[in-house]
């Protein structure tokens, strides 16, 4: 199954901590910004991304009590694209989804995400040297859509 027929099957069959969660999110609720379900990015599906905020929001369910190590590795992964990984178990959506929001909203509206600028190079000051420098990776070009 295709990264975007497994996305598709996700979106329809959500867990009701999902469901809750978009129900919050959805149609910019969220302080204006927008959110995206089940979206493929690499070689995962992230549970809920906002592209605006480079931020993506992973509810985990049972299943993952016994995957720490690769949950860890998979944020690690998202990270190098340039998204923060926030994650909420669902029994904490089930039972305070406004709790979750306002620290998704906290995230969001935090200074943590800002475009790269170097300052101009000068005789007076010196340059940053290439350990210095920070390179932030793009992530590899979606392939476009066949009808």
């Amino acid at each position: 199954m295709d990264a975007t027929a497994n996305a598709r099957r996700l979106r329809r069959d959500q867990t009701l901590a999902e469901k809750r969660f978009w129900k919050l999110v959805r149609n910019r609720r969220l302080g204006g910004f927008r959110f995206l379900r089940q979206v493929p990015i690499d070689r995962y599906l992230a549970d809920f991304v906002c592209e605006a905020g480079k931020l993506i929001v992973e509810l985990d369910g049972p299943t993952h009590e016994e995957r720490e190590d690769y949950d860890a590795r998979r944020t690690e992964d998202l990270e190098l694209f340039g998204y923060v990984v926030l994650r909420f178990p669902n029994d904490r959506v089930l039972a305070d989804p406004c709790g979750v929001g306002e620290d998704i909203l906290a995230v969001l509206r935090s200074d943590r995400v800002k475009p790269l600028t170097l300052p101009p190079p000068s005789a007076a000051g010196p340059s940053l040297s290439q350990r210095e420098r920070v390179i932030i990776p793009l992530p590899p070009p979606r392939p476009p859509r066949t009808p």
